[in-house]
């Protein structure tokens, strides 16, 4: 048998475990180098040319002529099938394979596994249902949640809290992953406390070294996250003019106090605030605004080409900060961040040193996470009935939200930090301002 040959068994061999699958059938088992079977059971005809099983399942001859189905049309016609046939039509959703490493919508955890704390438990299903949201509140949650865990637990005989409080943790911390991916912020913050741990004395009594445990934690968050948000307050508002227009995008918590502290200072400012779905972050900043009487105009993202020309000074928050200089944050914050480096508008970061991150982030594909699909049509005319509007599991559907996206450095102006002002290109300089080569 010639190379040829056995090329075109295989596509009739593949081509007929196709159509099989299509119509239910078993795909009829051949050998490699076996000769076709005939539909009666018994061996082709030795006269003459062998009859050939079709894709469909039956016997052809040549006397069929065109009327022969080929392995390819055969192979089209399944293929057709799968996403025309009565089955369930979710078993065969196509999917877009290339974001297949997002690793889809968090979910809440099906099943504990491990002794885990209560306090986690609850705490992965506020993170998987986006019940709590930001960089700055998820690690102030997890924070709270690890207090409660060191307080209830107690050191197994012949061990010592330095070393089993951690192996305590891990399978704390596997649920919270479990639950969601987690952030930067929160690697830090457990990266520390793990290093308190294993600093503590082993002669402390065990209540002692609890209770030590837990006031290192307050630290951290007085030190690393309110405090260093009051000194981002106080430098940038010094960049803030009376009547100046503010223009910022989604919802930044150091971004709010920052316009807030702004208005407090007698400066007449108003503020754009600029959303996106699907999960409209900007409402809420748009709330807080209006109810401290500042004036606030909302729009979506495709409408900033229409005022960005008109805005003074850009301010944005940030998921992340990278060595390069890049801002990981919620996406769109990317397209604002060029549309007023095309403008000429001045764009500054407001971050906390403990989002920085060592590593070297170029794209916002590589590593991403899914945001929730939202209600699509809520802005949809009433006159369509909604029934019509509902997105069902469809084999030729699927949406896709990425909840963040990287700014590149070239984009931003400066990035105000608790320790100043930094250029963008300057950002790896972080650890070394803080007088430690890590963070």
């Amino acid at each position: 048998m010639t190379k040829a040959e056995r090329r075109e068994l295989q596509e009739r061999q593949r081509a007929a475990k196709a159509a099989a699958a299509a119509t239910g059938e078993k795909a009829p088992a051949k050998g490699k180098g076996s000769r076709p079977v005939s539909m009666q059971g018994g061996p082709s005809s030795a006269q003459g040319t062998p009859r050939r099983l079709t894709v469909s399942g039956s016997v052809d001859s040549p006397s069929r002529g065109a009327f022969a189905t080929t392995p390819q049309r055969g192979a089209r016609d399944a293929r057709e099938s799968t996403y025309t046939g009565d089955g369930d039509a979710s078993a065969h959703t196509r999917g877009l394979r290339i974001f297949s490493h997002f690793g889809g919508l968090p979910k809440a955890p099906s099943s504990v596994k491990g002794d885990i704390h209560p306090a986690i438990v609850r705490l992965g299903l506020q993170f998987s249902g986006f019940k709590i949201t930001g960089a700055n509140a998820r690690c102030i949650a997890t924070l709270s949640a690890f207090k409660t865990v060191i307080q209830d637990y107690s050191t197994p005989l012949n061990t010592t809290l330095s070393r089993h409080l951690m192996t305590h943790l891990n399978p704390q911390i596997n649920h919270l992953v479990s639950a969601r991916p987690m952030a930067v912020t929160m690697g830090n913050a457990i990266r520390q406390l793990k290093l308190e741990i294993s600093n503590s004395d082993i002669d402390t009594p065990e209540q002692d070294a609890k209770d030590f445990l837990c006031h290192k934690i307050d630290n951290y968050i007085r030190d690393r996250i309110i405090i260093a948000d009051q000194v981002i307050q106080d430098t940038a508002v010094q960049k803030i003019k009376d009547g100046d227009v503010i223009l910022t995008f989604a919802r930044s918590s150091v971004v709010e106090k920052t316009i807030l502290r702004a208005h407090e200072d007698g400066k007449r400012i108003s503020v754009v605030v600029v959303d996106s779905r699907p999960m409209l972050e900007g409402k809420h900043l748009l709330t807080v605004l209006t109810a401290a009487s500042i004036p606030c105009t909302y729009l979506l993202l495709p409408a900033l080409g229409s005022v960005i020309a008109s805005v003074d000074t850009v301010l944005l928050g940030a998921h992340s900060l990278h060595a390069n200089g890049a801002v990981y944050s919620r996406a769109g914050t990317a397209l604002v961040a060029l549309m007023a480096k095309t403008h000429g508008v001045p764009t500054l970061v407001c971050c906390e040193t403990y989002k920085f991150a060592e590593g070297v982030v170029l794209d916002g594909f590589t590593k991403n996470e899914l945001a929730p699909a939202g209600d699509l049509f809520r802005s949809f005319p009433s006159v369509i009935p909604r029934e019509s509007l509902t997105l069902e599991p469809l084999p030729n559907l699927e949406i896709l939200n990425p909840l963040y996206d990287l700014t590149p450095p070239a984009h931003i102006t400066a990035v105000v930090t608790e320790v100043g002002i930094i250029p963008p290109n300057s950002i790896s300089s972080i650890p070394l301002t803080l007088g430690r080569q890590t963070i």
